[in-house]
């Protein structure tokens, strides 16, 4: 929508010829801004609960700072994911207002803190599956949920887990992220009643296949409550997270 058809709409809404519910509803099916290379879907957040991610292989540097640059003007705590130094540095040459978590592969672009709602426990089985743990970390605290990590928690050293088991209770929803033979999800739903969101990662030895025999194996979990993502998707767990937190959160 132009800025001369958001004024009439808003002017509209003001006079009371068109109802705050129904200029909300057609604010949620306006289009895009067309740039030729990308249609950048400003209104994302008002249907969906966070603004759209830039996910960024495959797309030249400048390619990713114009698509931030059209999201900015909307909104804050913008996201391009899978972010590599060459895009990081174009980011930073830009001028855009960000931040980048190299370990993440992440740029927030307009950051701004939030005092996070509810709570969401982020685990990681080992410390090689901390760059997904992580982003899926950053991703829930921008989109404002209060997020608290656990690393270094694997089913290897059941110990390490079982002290942090009342974290876990706190929680309104965990992300448990695991490569080698991704058990962790499993344990950790069978301990307490909470949604567990599982993440295997690409960690592991030959027959790990990069991550597959750990998705296999969280598929299969024996314990209800689980959900699973793609290999390696910190990025997708921390929106279904988000969700399910604010839904708890609206509740209460």
């Amino acid at each position: 929508m132009d800025s001369d058809r958001l004024r009439q709409l808003l002017d509209d809404v003001a006079a009371g010829r068109v109802a705050a519910e129904h200029a909300f509803e057609r604010l949620r099916r306006l289009p895009y801004d067309d740039l030729g290379f990308a249609k950048v879907d400003l209104h994302r957040a008002l249907r969906a609960g966070g603004a759209e991610a830039v996910f960024c292989p495959g797309k030249a540097p400048e390619q990713v700072v114009a698509i931030l640059r059209a999201l900015v003007v909307e909104h804050v705590n913008v996201l391009a994911t899978r972010a590599d130094e060459s895009v990081a540095s174009a980011v930073a040459a830009s001028g855009l207002s960000h931040v980048h978590h190299p370990l993440a592969r992440l740029i927030v672009a307009r950051p701004e803190p939030r005092e996070g709602i509810g709570l969401v426990v982020v685990a990681a089985a080992g410390t090689a599956d901390l760059p997904v743990a992580e982003e899926a970390a950053l991703v829930a605290e921008a989109l404002g949920n209060r997020v608290e990590r656990v690393p270094d928690c694997g089913v290897a050293g059941l110990h390490r887990l079982l002290a942090h088991r009342g974290l876990f209770a706190e929680a309104n929803v965990v992300i448990a992220v695991a490569g080698m033979e991704g058990a962790l999800p499993s344990v950790v739903a069978g301990l307490v009643d909470r949604p567990v969101i599982a993440v295997p990662s690409s960690v592991g030895y030959g027959t790990s296949l990069n991550g597959l025999a750990a998705l296999l194996a969280m598929l299969n979990s024996c314990a209800p409550g689980v959900s699973v993502v793609n290999i390696d998707n910190g990025y997708g767990a921390a929106h279904q997270a988000s969700q399910i937190n604010r839904l708890v959160c609206k509740a209460r």
